[in-house]
């Protein structure tokens, strides 16, 4: 695995039968359903200030992406460094073929943090199964 995937990992521990391939991951929310998450970039190349999620239907395609900002789940962060005086919001810098959280690296609490975005993202596309979506008043007997 690679820190990207392995930073994955942490703030995605929920949902079963994660799938890694290259910096990507995938994860199944039914049978046609998946949700696509990889760390991206904003304008500044192997500076990684967020998440690309996209929820995926296996027949057509891409349904709806969105990004989540780590400035916007977390905000910036206070840092005991002196070239940071007052705060820097976190991100991964990739130098070559080491990456690392820059400055700041999230706390557990900041990755639940993140976690809570993602699961919310992941209900909006959970396929549900037909015994599941029937409720008690329409299983009544006559």
């Amino acid at each position: 695995m690679s820190f990207f995937t392995d930073e994955l990992m942490k703030c995605t521990e929920e949902f079963e039968g994660r799938k890694c391939i290259g910096n990507a991951m995938y994860i199944p929310l039914g049978e046609n359903n998946r949700l696509k998450l990889f760390f991206t970039t904003f304008g500044y190349a192997d500076h990684y200030e967020g998440i690309s999620i996209s929820a995926v239907d296996k027949n057509n395609g891409v349904i709806d992406k969105n990004t989540i900002k780590f400035a916007d789940t977390w905000g910036k962060k206070q840092v005991s460094n002196p070239n940071f005086r007052n705060s820097i919001t976190p991100y991964i810098w990739k130098d070559g073929n080491q990456a690392e959280w820059y400055v700041y690296k999230p706390t557990p609490r900041d990755m639940e943090l993140l976690a809570d975005q993602i699961n919310d993202y992941a209900d909006l596309f959970m396929e549900q199964s037909m015994e599941l979506q029937e409720s008690p008043a329409m299983t009544m007997s006559m």
